[in-house]
């Protein structure tokens, strides 16, 4: 089977078994997902959604972010790591989008990567779900998994991403990612998988391997 051929069955089987799958970030102003994104490097979703209910109830706006005191942007987003630079760039990227983009979140991944402390992990979440654009969300578990699928040989995010714009359908690429994320913690884990019952058990070639 080829690699265009296998993605698309992937595409479908996690489709069937993660019908409704959404980004596991809580947020509900587009701006709210960029600063969760940020948050989450090197912290877990629930740890960074903990956070934000506090965070999103303080500050309500990305002209609140602008001109907050960054010395309390840090004691909130503490618990997330990283929490001095974090709350840095989250008030730097706020800041330049009042400045360079007239307040409102550019929609083009060479844009949101301009902004400080935005990668491409995080733009590519913004372009998905945001904008409803197509995205390759190149977080660990999609990693790990099209890894063990065979889909890439390569494991730097910037590297996958670019093999999996190959060989995905541009339609169902950010739903994947979310439905990646759901089959890492429920089946894929990166540490004893449960391949017993998975569903991608007959494409996977690390089928029973630890």
């Amino acid at each position: 089977m080829k690699k265009k051929e296998k993605a698309l069955e992937v595409c479908r089987l996690l489709e069937e078994r993660y019908p409704d799958a959404l980004c596991s970030l809580v947020y509900e102003k587009p701006h709210e997902l960029m600063i969760a994104g940020r948050l989450s490097a090197q912290c877990t979703d629930e740890r960074v959604n903990q956070v934000t209910k506090v965070l999103f109830q303080k500050y309500r706006t990305i002209t609140d972010f602008a001109e907050a005191d960054v010395h309390e942007i840090e004691e909130i987003v503490r618990p997330c790591g990283l929490y001095k630079t974090k709350a840095a760039s989250i008030k730097a990227m706020c800041t330049e989008i009042i400045e360079r983009f007239g307040g409102e979140i550019p929609d083009t991944l060479e844009e949101l990567t301009t902004l400080p402390g935005i990668g491409r992990k995080t733009a590519n979440l913004i372009m998905g779900d945001v904008f409803g654009k197509p995205a390759v969300v190149t977080d660990t578990h999609c990693i790990r998994i099209t890894g063990r699928l065979g889909l890439t040989k390569n494991t730097e995010p910037a590297k996958v991403e670019a093999d999996l714009w190959k060989i995905l359908d541009p339609d169902k690429s950010s739903d994947l990612c979310h439905r990646l994320v759901l089959f890492g913690r429920d089946v894929c884990r990166a540490r004893s998988p449960r391949c017993e019952g998975c569903p991608l058990a007959e494409l996977c070639p690390s089928k029973g391997r630890k």
